[in-house]
């Protein structure tokens, strides 16, 4: 079991992409056994008492929702969770289209994983999202809000994408969003998990970065890292559309969740996967893998 700190980056708006919109994500990881502390920012512009001690803290992963517009997180917030890398602790990072969740750049190899509009930019410019003209690049279209997407990748499949629940024994389908941000593996130890592909275009893009065997400065193994495109990944309204979205959302939802449930609880195996693999090395993660998702 791991205590989990799942975490946004902006106060209390209930007209917002708040912690009350993820909590089907809360919900299964305490499922899968692990507790957890699912909360907002107290304030903003000032230290947040929880990250701005993280590293100081008994938290073995952060699970970090940057739904904010590039002021999320402070320089002492973002300095303890750096520490908390350092230390060992694992890390998930999840932001969206152009500069939602930039404040990501400041979290040293996560951040530099994570490309937007005004800084470090997405070098393909790609604006797939041709109905929404208020949102700029990047943003790749995978679908409407409320269907499913392909997740290609490569062989031999990471383990966050083994299942036991699908006839190829890989998780094969996420949520899709009609405009998904852009990571990408310019980093030392940094490998891309799974692409989708555009609905507009055709283009691939990364759904998803993983970080692991980075070493610290004083020679101790980091935490792993996972850098999401889009924190619809793990959205309530995008496992289930009855939970409803902020008013500014105005794309047309999809049917294919509601319609077929089976995949989305299939790729329910890659959230568990997730809180296994970002467990801390120090409190053997090999055997809770096991435990959780049946892998070999």
């Amino acid at each position: 079991m791991s205590k989990i700190l799942l975490q946004t980056t902006i106060t209390e708006h209930a007209d917002d992409w708040d912690i009350s919109r993820f909590s089907l994500l809360a919900d299964e990881l305490r499922a899968a056994g692990h507790d957890v502390t699912a909360r907002n920012r107290v304030s903003h512009g000032e230290n947040d008492p929880i990250l701005s001690r993280l590293d100081n803290l008994n938290f073995d992963q952060l699970w970090l929702l940057a739904v904010d517009v590039g002021d999320g997180l402070t320089d002492t917030e973002s300095q303890a969770i750096v520490r908390f890398r350092a230390n060992g602790g694992g890390v998930l990072t999840a932001r969206d289209h152009q500069d939602l969740g930039s404040c990501l750049l400041r979290l040293g190899s996560l951040g530099e994983v994570n490309h937007f509009h005004d800084k470090n930019p997405d070098t393909s410019r790609m604006r797939d999202d041709q109905d929404t003209p208020t949102i700029s690049w990047p943003n790749y279209h995978s679908g409407a809000n409320g269907d499913y997407q392909p997740v290609l990748t490569e062989e031999p499949v990471h383990d966050l994408l083994r299942t036991n629940a699908s006839a190829s024994g890989r998780i094969e389908w996420f949520p899709a969003h009609p405009h998904e941000g852009a990571v990408s593996a310019c980093v030392p130890y940094a490998t891309v998990l799974a692409q989708g592909r555009s609905t507009v275009s055709g283009r691939r893009f990364n759904l998803a970065v993983v970080l692991d065997g980075e070493v610290a400065a004083d020679g101790r193994p980091m935490g792993r890292a996972l850098a999401e495109s889009t924190f619809h990944h793990f959205a309530d309204y995008n496992w289930d559309l009855d939970r409803w979205a902020p008013s500014f959302v105005s794309e047309t939802p999809g049917t294919q969740i509601k319609a077929d449930p089976s995949r989305l609880a299939i790729y329910k195996d890659y959230v568990r996967n997730i809180a296994t693999w970002l467990h801390p090395a120090t409190r053997d993660r090999s055997p809770a893998v096991k435990s959780i998702t049946g892998i070999a």
